[in-house]
């Protein structure tokens, strides 16, 4: 079992940036993949980032590719999402997801393999 807690979510202003957190519960963090996932009013979750189990791969949605940035840290049970030059159009909640994988070195972009979902933080950003 895991639980996933997200955190550093809040108001921001086109071009800030944000720092999202995603800490995990946990002895075997290690052997997860972790996507962020983000659903904005009215629409579709959808997928944002995502990170192998041992760190070594990324995967990023074309919208947020070149200013988003996945990272963890195993040693923290945590995984981040740095967030760049941040617009209205990043506005959402977002979501981290974790699943068990004996690869480790597997990125899954969709909502499916994921087994473990947080609450979500809410990430606004005002033009």
């Amino acid at each position: 079992q895991v639980q996933l807690v997200e955190s550093g979510g809040g108001l921001a202003q086109a071009g800030d940036s944000l720092r999202l957190s995603c800490a995990a519960t946990g002895r075997t963090f290690s052997s997860y993949a972790v996507g962020w996932f983000r659903q904005a009013p009215g629409k579709e979750r959808e997928f944002v980032a995502g990170i192998s189990a041992n760190g070594g791969s990324t995967s990023y949605a074309d919208s947020v590719k070149g200013r988003f940035t996945i990272s963890r840290d195993n040693a923290k049970n945590t995984v981040y999402l740095q967030m760049n030059r941040l617009n209205p159009e990043d506005t959402g909640v977002y979501f981290c997801a974790a699943r068990m994988t004996s690869t480790s070195s597997a990125v899954y972009r969709t909502q499916n393999p994921y087994v473990y979902w947080g609450q979500g933080t809410q990430v606004t950003v005002s033009s």
